[in-house]
């Protein structure tokens, strides 16, 4: 018999659950903090790596063990009874990993649920963020973990969300998050478009991140063939030709932006900053610093060198060198 939970389907407990069950649970639909990657809105991974784990082609990064995931892990429980001495909303785990009736890509593990409330059940979705993230919070919650609410919304059918964040160690905040099933049904339209990439086994576009370039590394590390000729694929020479043209445009404004900067530094003299209307300005000389010399350690002690030295693996360099000749 199908056990359930609100208007989704209990697929299995999470107590005692090991990791490498948990991981082969992950890989078989999109959960809650997958669901920023999957659209392309965190900024931490790009859909080509979520990909690349939901086809098992890459495990996913341990990141237990990193002090922001563990401390928010230990404190999480502290947290929940915080919300509801606050609220006095009565709070509850779930301990399952929830699928969607209808769409059985899309997982969700819940922080917590709230039972006893005015406005009926809801969830609570608990966050740590250290001071240098207190920015990213000042106008509300953090698009990525919106998305998280609203994948939890949407498997569950809850009407509202809570999520309760602690800045900084001493800023505690409770944001609320009511369903809205217009950017429901865009979200399920695009975890939807992802997940068929997943089933096709089709990458998805790269996004030009910084995460994207790593995940084309790790999936394409070294040059298994020979140059091929694409002179007569339309596609291929259209991006050739409009890559070209970017970096033309992009060495004319940073030749212009080093013009604009020098003429700053020109202006400040020996000054140690400026105060302009829109900001400041400041240029200071770092501290000194000690280097090795490797060149005379190796003309000296070669043996030294040797002792120390480690192999560093290659990567592929990408260059672009336009018909008139001169490399981009």
């Amino acid at each position: 018999m199908t056990r359930r939970y609100a208007q989704s389907i209990r697929v299995a407990s999470t107590l005692q659950m090991s990791r490498e069950a948990w991981l082969a649970l992950r890989g078989s639909g999109i959960g809650s903090s997958d669901a920023a990657a999957a659209i392309g809105l965190s900024p931490y991974k790009s859909p080509l790596s979520l990909w690349l784990e939901k086809t098992g082609r890459k495990v996913p990064e341990d990141l237990s063990a990193k002090p922001a995931v563990r401390w928010g892990t230990v404190l999480e429980p502290v947290l929940a009874g915080v919300y509801a001495e606050e609220t006095g909303c009565r709070v509850r785990r779930v301990n399952a990993v929830l699928r969607h009736a209808e769409h059985g890509f899309m997982l969700a593990n819940l922080d917590r649920e709230l039972v006893g409330h005015p406005d009926g059940s809801g969830l609570l979705e608990i966050k740590t963020a250290g001071y240098h993230l207190a920015p990213q919070w000042e106008d509300g919650i953090p698009v990525a973990y919106q998305c998280q609410v609203l994948h939890q919304l949407a498997v569950t059918g809850h009407p509202w969300a809570d999520v309760a964040v602690l800045i900084g160690g001493q800023d505690f905040r409770v944001y609320r998050v009511a369903r809205d099933e217009a950017r429901i049904a865009d979200l399920v339209r695009l975890e939807s478009r992802f997940w068929r990439h997943v089933q096709s086994d089709l990458q998805p576009d790269p996004d030009g991140s910084d995460d994207a370039a790593a995940a084309l590394q790790w999936l394409y590390p070294a040059e298994r063939g020979p140059i091929v000729d694409w002179t007569e694929t339309p596609e291929y020479n259209a991006l050739f030709l409009q890559l070209v043209q970017l970096r033309e445009r992009k060495q004319a404004v940073e030749a212009e932006e080093a013009r604009v900067r020098q003429r700053l530094q020109q202006a400040l003299g020996e000054a140690a900053g400026a105060i302009c209307q829109g900001g400041r300005l400041s240029w200071r000389k770092s501290k000194d610093r000690l280097v090795p010399d490797l060149e005379q350690m190796a003309s000296e002690h070669p043996e030294w060198l040797a002792a120390y030295s480690k192999p560093v693996p290659g990567s592929r360099r990408f260059l672009v060198q336009a018909e008139r000749g001169g490399a981009a």
